[in-house]
């Protein structure tokens, strides 16, 4: 089963759109199996965005990421990875599609409310980089005869 990374930074939080986004996924049937309310370290921060060090946005990523709480989490499911990136919608909210998290909530390309994983070898980089490996439940709901073949 494919797990996927995601997590609905500060002005997701703030805005209260916790509950809805978690149910996004809930109800396209991934299943839950790792959830932390944190305050981002500046050192976990600039790990995930690792790959942003160079571009001149990196400071701001960083400070953004630190500056409230998020919450942290881990899917699972048939081919989430995909279907995350299509349930968030694009990076710009202006360019997302309505019905997307991004498309109906966000406002502008720096505030676009949640990051997800962008290929299945980032998403188990960012689950090991954000969960120990005793922080995840190995778990399956009753429901899931239901979901899948």
């Amino acid at each position: 089963m494919e797990r996927t990374f995601l997590a609905i930074k500060p002005d997701g939080v703030q805005r209260g759109l916790v509950g809805e986004i978690i149910r996004r996924f809930e109800t396209k049937g991934f299943t839950l199996v790792g959830l932390k309310f944190l305050k981002v370290s500046r050192e976990l921060a600039e790990q995930h965005y690792d790959v942003h060090r160079s571009r001149p946005f990196f400071p701001s990523l960083v400070e953004f990421i630190t500056s409230s709480p998020v919450v942290a989490m881990v899917w699972e499911g048939d081919g989430v990875v995909a279907a995350a990136r299509k349930i968030i919608g694009a990076t710009n909210p202006l360019t997302a599609e309505p019905g997307t998290i991004r498309g109906d909530f966000g406002i502008n390309i720096g505030r676009n409310l949640i990051h997800g994983s962008d290929a299945p070898e980032t998403a188990k980089r960012e689950v090991a980089l954000w969960f120990k490996d005793e922080e995840l439940v190995n778990w399956q709901p009753d429901i899931t005869p239901w979901l899948h073949e």
